[in-house]
């Protein structure tokens, strides 16, 4: 009974989990800038930024900002088809799961969004899903089509509100910034006194995380479909015979993509004024799903080779404990930005944050391969698997897959 378990049971996808915790990585560099002061990447220009902060903000705009949670977006809609795949062997229905799952989200990102970091997005997939439990039986073309209009028509709306803002004079929009600054002693004395004004600072930033939520959840919902268009096809389980077809999509994401992530570090981060800043984002916001699908492809590819399968190893293990490790991530960083802990918001630079967070990074990835190769899940894991199966999961449960 025992080997036709292990017979049966449906093998990881092990490129899912290391492009899973590739992304995580983007994340967290993102993530840990937004976390550790009111500046954000450049929304307010920090008048005591140097040269090295700037170029630091730069990269991180040009090569992560708006990339990685689509990375993760796509993977999440992957990953929709294989917990459907995962309740067609159990023979039970998906929907009453899938909505438990979503309840799990919601209620993790809430108290994420409220006791650590506002950006949480736990709660807008919560909310998405419920159109993917909605769209579980349209075809990998449908998903594919719905997906390119929900992204042209988003791009469209989101480009023409750019453009709007270059009416304004860089005066106009330098005393809009000014307005926004005065706000910004306060926010970060929240931060920074005690443990209670640390959660009403981040419940007075819920309303314009809502707002940005709002604007991006189109955005989010594509990359679903996507996601859901591949796993009906099941191209992430054979990659081998899409070569072709994935350089084509790196080299055409890598030459729409890098240019206007670079305009958007430009307009953000760099020297085109703050007229540009609004525009900047919103045409890096537009042409990051095409960087994201270069860098899907291009680790796909990298993953066939020895070195590349390396990497992928090494990524995989934090992959398969993503959210573990996401929570981690904002738990370590309130700790050591807020009032929780040492409270050193607004007090490091750029270059330090990021270096810091590779550091933290680099010790996920080694705790996660310990913690991978004695449990099938991780904590939090392991915590949303009972409430989406509503009872404690048993090691028969292994003959199904929920990456």
């Amino acid at each position: 009974m025992a080997a036709h378990t292990q017979r049966d049971r449906p093998a990881r996808i092990p490129e899912v989990d290391a492009l899973r915790g590739f992304a995580l990585m983007g994340i967290f560099l993102v993530n840990a800038l937004m976390m550790a002061g009111p500046y954000s990447l450049g929304a307010i220009t920090d008048p005591s930024a140097s040269a090295l902060d700037r170029t630091v903000e730069g990269v991180v705009q040009t090569f992560a900002v708006g990339k990685f949670y689509l990375m993760f977006s796509f993977l999440f809609g992957y990953s929709f088809t294989l917990q459907l795949a995962s309740a067609e062997r159990a023979g039970t229905s998906p929907v009453p799961r899938l909505l438990r799952r979503s309840l799990g989200l919601l209620v993790l990102g809430v108290l994420h969004a409220v006791l650590l970091y506002t950006g949480d997005i736990l709660t807008t997939y919560a909310v998405l899903g419920l159109i993917l439990i909605a769209a579980r039986n349209c075809t990998p073309g449908a998903a594919l089509r719905a997906a390119r209009v929900l992204y042209g028509c988003l791009s469209a709306f989101l480009l023409l509100l750019g453009l709007g803002t270059l009416l304004m004079s860089d005066a106009e929009t330098a005393e809009a910034d000014a307005e926004l600054a005065e706000a910004l002693p306060v926010l970060v004395a929240g931060y920074r006194r005690d443990a209670l004004s640390v959660v009403r600072a981040n419940i007075g930033q819920l309303p314009d995380q809502l707002l940005a939520a709002l604007l991006m959840s189109g955005f989010v919902m594509a990359a679903f479909l996507v996601g859901l268009h591949c796993g009906k096809r099941r191209l992430l389980a054979d990659t081998g015979n899409h070569r072709a077809r994935m350089r084509r999509i790196l080299v055409i994401g890598a030459a729409v993509g890098l240019p206007g992530s670079l305009f958007m570090a430009l307009a953000v981060s760099g020297p085109l004024g703050p007229r540009w800043s609004l525009f900047g984002e919103m045409v890096g916001t537009v042409t990051a799903p095409a960087l994201t699908a270069a860098y899907i492809c291009g680790m796909l590819l990298l993953m066939k080779t020895a070195r590349g399968a390396r990497i992928a190893a090494l990524f995989a293990p934090a992959g398969r404990m993503a959210l573990t490790n996401y929570l981690s991530q904002s738990l370590a960083m309130a700790l050591a930005f807020t009032a929780y802990g040492l409270a050193l918001y607004d007090r490091l630079s750029p270059a330090v944050v990021i270096l810091g967070a590779l550091a933290l990074y680099a010790i996920q990835l080694a705790l996660s391969s310990r913690l991978m190769a004695r449990h099938r899940y991780g904590p939090v894991e392991w915590l949303l698997r009972t409430i989406t199966l509503a009872r404690l999961p048993h090691d028969h449960d292994r003959s199904t897959v929920t990456q």
